[in-house]
């Protein structure tokens, strides 16, 4: 039997065993007492004298996570809700000691199939989200959202819709963004990007490249992609679209038509083997070259990377800081583009389908991806709400556990999160890891010089159908 096929049936037959599983825990007794998966949990759903709320007593809602402590200031964050919202408790439940997401989501759908509380989720990823979205484990939000009178678009910088319907609020906004050697910036005259194109980017990075041999400084350096992962790396000019900004639709067909994936392909190549001002890719796959060294080593003067970078941007002891550096905004397609549209990753804040306190899990949701955020203090929220200065705030506190924040041009920074918004989620299909090997082994012959780009695309696209074709039921 074809691998492929094989390959498919598996992963449905695990969501078909896992969707029964939960069937089976929601008919179970949804506020059954059941064992917590961790860290914080208690045996029981509420404490003893609790009740359910109906008739205006106490509540506890159990919170499903997999952030620690320490990346999420749980206790100060949880006490601050309880504080303003008497009456109500929210339970911790740490689906993972180090913040393992795959830990995490194991857990979960262990605790989902059986008769747990659960109140509310968080979900790390849009695959996870959407996956668990389909199992039934979410609540749609939208009465909710209606009611009170916003509209998620309008609200959030991550629109999180899966086939026309909210199933969760966003709460951090990791966007990706370009970090900059300021020093080298202003030595070869070039101001700080504060909205930019792609063409403007190889320019910038033609400009900064110096040297030759063991010793040059390259403009720019890609990450990827690499074993079917950093897959951004080759969608680069496609990530920055509002709609279909993935190799694959929403409905799971090939986007690989689409001209970005084409201009992304020749931008990958111009820049290595005409203008010679991005480190090569033979070089980051023979000497397994890490970014984080890259830039800091001054190997590289420009970075395309996630936001998560914020904590370490000001240099570490592992990591140490020795030149000036700003930040600018991932670059557009053309100048007439929407500034800020790009990856995103974020935190999936849902009402668990189970919890016999929605009302009141809603509630939480609500606070804890707007005013919460803020709270927390330790992410930049996905809320459009907050202020700049609010942001500045974070961003004070986030530095200030670094080496050297005098060295970030922390303007150039809040600029560019206030600037930086994420596209429309596209539901992650069951076949997207073979997807991602075969563009990236297209990809390798194409910068290896072993094929080109019409040659890629065409090999691209038939690869890809075959990949869809063999999943179909």
């Amino acid at each position: 039997m074809n691998k492929r096929k094989t390959g498919a049936k598996q992963v449905k037959l695990w969501s078909a065993v896992l969707a029964a599983m939960l069937l089976i825990g929601l008919l179970a007794g949804c506020g059954g007492g059941g064992n917590t998966a961790g860290g914080n949990g208690g045996g029981s759903p509420a404490a003893e004298g609790e009740t359910s709320g109906d008739g205006g007593g106490k509540v506890n809602l159990r919170l499903y996570t997999y952030g620690t402590e320490e990346a999420y200031n749980w206790k100060h964050t949880l006490e601050a809700y309880e504080q303003a919202n008497p009456g109500v408790t929210v339970e911790l439940v740490q689906l993972s000691e180090k913040g393992d997401t795959q830990e995490a989501f194991k857990k979960l759908d262990l605790e989902a199939a059986s008769s747990a509380q659960m109140d509310i989720l968080m979900f790390s990823d849009a695959a996870g989200y959407a996956q668990r979205v389909a199992l039934g484990m979410a609540e749609p939000l939208d009465d909710y959202i209606a009611k009170d009178g916003y509209t998620v678009e309008e609200d959030y910088k991550v629109d999180t819709h899966l086939d026309g319907k909210v199933y969760a609020l966003p709460g951090k906004f990791n966007p990706w963004y370009v970090l900059l050697n300021k020093d080298h910036l202003e030595a070869a005259g070039l101001p700080v990007p504060a909205d930019w194109t792609w063409d403007e980017f190889a320019d910038y990075a033609k400009k900064l490249t110096q040297g030759e041999g063991a010793d040059k400084r390259y403009g720019t350096y890609f990450h990827g992609p690499q074993a079917g992962g950093w897959m951004e790396y080759v969608k680069l000019l496609m990530m920055n679209q509002p709609q279909n900004a993935d190799f694959l639709k929403a409905d799971g067909s090939s986007n690989l038509d689409d001209p970005n994936f084409r201009k992304s392909l020749e931008l990958r190549v111009r820049m290595e083997k005409e203008d010679q001002s991005s480190v090569p890719y033979t070089d980051m796959i023979s000497q397994k070259l890490a970014y984080r060294t890259q830039f800091f080593n001054e190997s590289a003067s420009m970075l395309t990377i996630g936001s998560w970078m914020n904590t370490e941007i000001g240099g570490t002891d592992k990591v140490p800081l020795n030149f000036n550096v700003a930040v600018a905004p991932f670059p557009k397609n053309n100048p007439e583009d929407e500034i800020g549209l790009t990856p995103v990753t974020t935190d999936y804040v849902a009402v668990a389908a189970k919890s016999q306190h929605k009302e009141e899990a809603y509630r939480f949701v609500r606070w804890y991806t707007t005013e919460g955020q803020v709270v927390q203090g330790k992410n930049i929220p996905a809320w459009n709400g907050v202020s700049s200065e609010e942001i500045t705030g974070i961003i004070d506190t986030i530095l200030a556990g670094t080496k050297n924040p005098e060295k970030v041009d922390k303007e150039s920074l809040v600029n560019t999160l206030m600037a930086s918004k994420a596209s429309a989620i596209i539901p992650p299909s069951s076949y997207q890891a073979e997807v991602y090997k075969a563009i990236n082994e297209e990809y390798e012959k194409l910068i290896l010089g072993n094929q080109d780009i019409d040659t890629t695309i065409k090999n691209c696209q038939e690869r890809v159908n075959q990949i869809i074709e063999s999943n179909k039921k």
